[in-house]
């Protein structure tokens, strides 16, 4: 286990049977506490004497503290957890009055909830108080942000619609086999280009198996596309990330067509539609060309929108 801040990180040694024990001096204030996988917020000072007891496979579900410094502890992780569904998936996409009205709630819940809870350590109810005081505008100057974002996509990729989408031969699908985007002419495809370590990717997983569900007896193929290529693995192994890859779609029982790119980032067509981040969203018409090379995401109210609009799907 890592106690970590942008300053500070110090390896706590987990025992054969799974405890751990140290004693640290430290400067008061938020830490993160990192398993390699999982992470969550700790607050310390000098006096605390933490009692935590945690299962790292559920992490934020499972987290408790006894002890001195218990009761701040517990808020930070009860919020987290409470964090996880507090926002709406998709909630910058909204349309400005929605998002304004929607992080107003978010806001009055969490006020609420840090009102539950006055008897935290001084220091960090002040600084919560802050955070929400400052909240509603930068929420919104973030949305701001996001939108000019999206619109400069929009105008970027806008040059690819009607063009024939660049092309991937061959790649493995987890079903066995492998698949090409030409088997796929005919139909209207959705690609999610992903990866097992991206976190935003993985959020995505419940919505798009929610719109895969709706559509599944429509004109259009759910495609998947992993760039996993040993990122996270020792030495970039590709074969333990192959193995990961195949493992999570097993794991989340994920539908669609899973296929992996024959070269991770570096494959035509990831290089092709200039993807430097995911996920990425992008569909294809059912003669192979490009409807949009920055499409929706799953969790985005927009998408079925697209979806319904579309012609003979």
């Amino acid at each position: 286990m890592v106690l970590r801040t942008q300053t500070y990180s110090k390896t706590i040694k987990v025992n054969d049977d799974g405890t751990f024990r140290d004693t640290l001096k430290v400067d008061a204030g938020l830490y993160n506490f990192y398993d390699g996988g999982e992470s969550t917020n700790l607050y310390l000072k000098n006096g605390y004497d933490l009692n935590v007891t945690i299962d790292t496979k559920r992490f934020d579900e499972s987290i408790t503290y006894e002890g001195v410094g218990a009761e701040t502890n517990n808020y930070l992780a009860q919020k987290a957890l409470m964090e996880e569904t507090l926002y709406p998936p998709g909630l910058w996409d909204f349309e400005e009055a929605d998002f304004k009205s929607t992080t107003a709630e978010i806001h009055a819940k969490l006020t609420a909830f840090l009102d539950k809870n006055k008897n935290i350590d001084s220091t960090l109810l002040s600084q919560e108080k802050k955070g929400l005081e400052a909240f509603k505008d930068g929420i919104f100057n973030a949305y701001k942000q996001n939108m000019a974002s999206a619109q400069a996509r929009a105008s970027k990729f806008a040059d690819y619609i009607g063009k024939p989408a660049p092309a991937f031969e061959n790649y493995e699908n987890a079903k066995g086999g492998t698949t090409s985007l030409s088997d796929l002419k005919g139909k209207y495809v959705y690609v999610d280009v992903w990866a097992t370590w991206c976190g935003p990717c993985i959020k995505e997983i419940p919505a798009l198996k929610e719109i895969e569900k709706e559509f599944h007896d429509k004109n259009i193929a759910f495609l998947s596309l992993s760039v996993d290529d040993g990122r996270g693995y020792k030495n970039r192994d590709a074969a333990a990330a192959r193995a990961g890859w195949k493992t999570m779609i097993k794991e989340k029982d994920l539908g669609g067509i899973q296929v992996l790119s024959d070269k991770g980032w570096q494959s035509d067509f990831v290089q092709g539609f200039e993807i430097k981040g995911i996920p990425r969203f992008i569909l294809i018409d059912p003669a192979g060309n490009i409807v949009n090379a920055d499409a929706p995401r799953p969790s985005s109210p927009k998408l079925r929108e697209v979806l319904n609009s579309l012609e003979n799907i």
